[in-house]
């Protein structure tokens, strides 16, 4: 028999590479935040006093939407990193990895790829499945 077929935990070493994944894209992530929060700070410093009467609606328009996308890639990020955080702790369990939907051990490469995750893609599409409204 496979080992791999039936393993339904990772190992404390498995855990520990999925961990240092985990603290590699938190602090890409917080870097990137760091970078946004600053855009955004001075973007919101930056007027158009000098700029004709003609371009000026336009800019402020553009600014404002810029601004409003910097403010969702920021609370996105936010989220992100907190998700990652979670993995993180989770890490020290021996539940980490495991689907919380149908119990099963989430493929390594997902999770390398998605080191937060909670659903094996057989548990999500179930889930999605499940919640499909027929009309």
């Amino acid at each position: 028999m496979d080992n791999i077929e039936h393993k339904n935990r990772y190992t404390k070493e498995e855990r520990e590479e999925f961990r240092q994944i985990i603290l590699k894209k938190i602090e890409k992530a917080k870097g990137d935040l760091s970078v946004l929060r600053e855009s955004f700070v001075n973007g919101q410093n930056n007027g158009t006093e000098d700029t004709s009467p003609t371009f000026k609606a336009f800019e402020e328009g553009s600014e404002t939407l810029s601004r409003e996308q910097n403010a969702q890639f920021i609370v996105r990020l936010e989220k992100f990193i907190k998700n990652l955080d979670s993995a993180l702790m989770r890490t020290k369990s021996t539940d980490y990895g495991v689907c919380c939907f149908t119990g099963k051990l989430i493929d390594k490469e997902r999770l390398k790829i998605v080191p937060h995750t909670t659903w094996s893609i057989e548990g999500k599409q179930l889930m999605e499945g499940k919640n499909k409204k027929y009309p």
